[in-house]
């Protein structure tokens, strides 16, 4: 099952997906915390977390931010995707806006 997901994932989401398991590994280790008890504290399995930190893009979105969570790293996430970053979607959104805005006619009657 895994080798489909790999196929089936540009390269740059793969490394991406490589890249936080690292980082993962990274903050844990820094914290001194074993496998067995970060994912105890998480409500994951040790798998699931040898899974994240090896960069297996099939985890799901959830363990992964329980253990973001767990670790104090998960207001490090809030900015993805965020709706006030996306230029591209601004610059789509505003090509859409009418060019000129009617302006109800007053209604002059004394």
């Amino acid at each position: 099952m895994a080798q489909k997901i790999n196929q089936s994932l540009p390269l740059e989401v793969l490394k991406s997906v490589a890249l936080l398991g690292e980082r993962i590994r990274t903050a844990r280790l820094r914290r001194r915390l074993g496998m067995d008890e970060l994912a105890k504290a998480c409500g994951i399995g040790r798998r699931t977390l040898y899974r994240i930190e090896n960069g297996e893009p099939g985890v799901a979105v959830g363990s992964m931010l329980a253990v973001l969570w767990k670790l104090g790293l998960l207001d490090t996430v809030r900015a993805v995707a965020s709706p006030d970053d996306d230029e591209h979607g601004k610059i789509l959104e505003a090509a859409q806006r009418p060019q000129r805005v009617r302006v109800p006619a007053s209604d002059n009657d004394f």
